[in-house]
């Protein structure tokens, strides 16, 4: 009897500890699934009618200056998106940014003038991606393997933060400074 007793107690005792390791976990899923982290910031100066000087800024300080005619800007990533399991685990989405465009907001303007676009990543003797990315999905890790893009307005004095999310690429307009300019 006193085997039997023991064993409800320490099964009462040990029920809160459970469901307070269950509600933790649940919690940090929640936490891991709606991670971002910052993958470059961009401004622009307005040099002439659909015309603007973009300066992408990466978090490692690494600064690109680039030419876009349009009326919007483009950044697309290659993406690999870890299983929930793994997120749990702490892996989140990796990425590489991949190129920076100019773009028009309307398809007939598109269709007419041709896009200003720059490759982000040198280019490599070896695609290791196109190599290894028709296997990537039978690997237990992986959920998915695809592009993500975001585009926005360009405009003088705009500036934006791209970020990784656990779904993909998203983009914030930055808020404005003092002085009215945006940083």
């Amino acid at each position: 009897m006193k085997l039997i007793g023991r064993w409800l107690l320490s099964g009462l005792l040990g029920l809160p500890l459970l469901l307070f390791l269950l509600i933790g976990s649940n919690l940090w899923t929640f936490s891991r699934l709606s991670h971002e982290q910052a993958v470059a910031d961009i401004r622009f100066r307005q040099l002439g009618s659909e015309r603007f000087l973009a300066v992408l800024t990466t978090p490692d300080g690494r600064q690109r200056r680039l030419l876009l005619e349009g009326d919007q800007w483009q950044v697309d990533a290659r993406v690999i998106k870890w299983q929930s399991w793994a997120n749990l685990l702490g892996l989140d989405a990796m990425y590489r940014l991949e190129r920076l465009s100019g773009r028009y907001s309307r398809a007939d303007q598109a269709r007419r003038r041709a896009p200003s676009v720059y490759a982000l990543v040198p280019e490599a003797s070896i695609d290791l991606w196109a190599l290894t990315e028709p296997t990537l999905h039978w690997l237990p890790l992986f959920d998915a393997v695809y592009g993500s893009a975001v585009y926005l307005p360009m405009g003088d004095g705009l500036s934006y933060h791209v970020f990784i999310s656990q779904t993909g690429l998203l983009a914030r307009p930055a808020a404005p400074s003092k002085g009215g300019e945006q940083d």
